[in-house]
């Protein structure tokens, strides 16, 4: 179902998929260890990185590089995961931006990009994200493309701290894709 060499693009950004020699160039962006509060990984060394991008490496999971497109720099990462072809339905998640990329409108164009493949290509019949209950800035988003709240798992992931994360899930379905795009202006 998924090609693992997939490119998406828009005349700002480009998704492409993480590549070995990306890792060094994220510290740039990922070295705050504040940054991963409600991650389940530190990406703050190397070290980190790497575990969290073995996955990616091994196709598990299609992750993408977010690079501005005017001036080729990383912005971040995004990810296709937990990918079920009989079911029709995938995951959007494993999602970062540095900093400087945050608040600015990037996820916005990022999840248009993967959610119009989702749709439009892939023809699946849902879409998936998850965070964590507390990260109320994820959920905003979430909310504001008109995913759907749909339940939490108590205590369903450890993170890097030790905390035992509650789990919230969000979705779009496919009779619900015209309206989002719609209402989102994509």
């Amino acid at each position: 179902m998924i090609n693992f060499n997939l490119r998406l693009e828009n005349e700002h950004i480009l998704l492409r998929p993480l590549e070995d020699s990306d890792l060094e160039k994220y510290l740039e962006l990922t070295k705050e260890a504040d940054m991963w509060r409600f991650y389940t990984h530190d990406l703050s060394t190397i070290e980190g990185l790497e575990t969290w991008a073995k996955p990616a490496f091994e196709e598990e999971r299609l992750q993408f590089t977010v690079i501005d497109k005017k001036t080729d720099k990383i912005m971040g990462s995004t990810a296709f995961g937990n990918i079920s072809e009989r079911d029709k339905r995938l995951e959007i998640g494993w999602t970062w931006l540095g900093k400087q990329y945050q608040g600015i409108g990037v996820n916005g164009i990022v999840k248009a990009l993967q959610l119009t493949y989702c749709f439009e290509t892939l023809e699946l019949e849902r879409v998936e994200f998850k965070t964590d209950v507390l990260n109320s800035q994820a959920r905003r988003s979430l909310s504001n493309i008109y995913a759907i709240e749909e339940g939490v798992l108590r205590s369903h992931t450890l993170m890097t701290n030790g905390r035992r994360r509650d789990t919230i899930y969000f979705s779009i379905l496919k009779q619900e894709w015209a309206y989002v795009k719609r209402e989102n202006d994509w």
